[in-house]
């Protein structure tokens, strides 16, 4: 069996989406790839093929213990990437994902080794999340909750945001709102959106951003 990189972008984007709690069926990878639905039925038809995914009911796509390992790979040497960009390199955050996901399909064995010597495996990206799944239900238990739900004066710490929307980075960096930053919501508004105090300037981001950020208690 030939594992190329198209296979491994659909392994990987059918666990990302796990971790983003969503239900992964055909019409979520064509979504989260931006690619045709009929490229999508056929990439689905190979990776069956190949025993590496599994239909389930309604339609829901699920790896195999195969298709999983591979995803795990890919996962953790794109963590490994955005962190040796931003760690070694000096690299922006906002700017490592997308380099990551062109550099994660050539690191070797023996270089993803060496990262490891290097950066070790236990820390987060510089988005803030975490390797390998981790679902909404699991950040709730650790008491984090999504920007878009904090009340007026409420004060909280950015965990983590998503990744995978590089107009999102840009505006969030933009406003100051990345990994570490201590913000409080100074005015929940009538046109769903936020007025938050960040670095101590006041600032305004809109419900979809907000819903896209994690906050943890301050």
């Amino acid at each position: 069996m030939k594992i190329t990189i198209s296979k491994e972008n659909y392994l990987k984007t059918i666990a990302e989406a796990e971790t983003e709690g969503e239900p992964v069926i055909a019409a979520t990878l064509a979504r989260w790839l931006n690619v045709s639905a009929p490229a999508v039925t056929m990439a689905i038809k190979r990776l069956k093929r190949d025993d590496l995914i599994v239909t389930g009911r309604e339609g829901r796509l699920k790896l195999t213990r195969a298709g999983r390992e591979i995803a795990n790979r890919l996962l953790m040497r794109h963590h490994l990437i955005e962190r040796m960009l931003t760690e070694v390199f000096g690299m922006e955050w906002y700017k490592v994902h997308d380099e990551a996901e062109q550099l994660e399909h050539a690191v070797s064995e023996d270089f993803e080794r060496k990262l490891v010597e290097k950066l070790g495996t236990g820390e987060a990206c510089p988005h803030g999340n975490r390797v390998m799944k981790d679902t909404p239900k699991q950040r709730r238990r650790r008491g984090w909750r999504t920007l878009s739900e904090m009340e007026e004066g409420d004060e909280a710490a950015v965990a983590s945001v998503f990744e995978r929307d590089r107009r999102l980075l840009e505006l969030l960096n933009g406003l100051g709102i990345q990994p570490g930053a201590a913000v409080r919501m100074v005015e929940r508004n009538y046109d769903e959106t936020y007025t938050l105090k960040v670095a101590g300037e006041k600032v305004k981001v809109g419900k979809a951003a907000a819903e896209r950020v994690w906050v943890a208690p301050a």
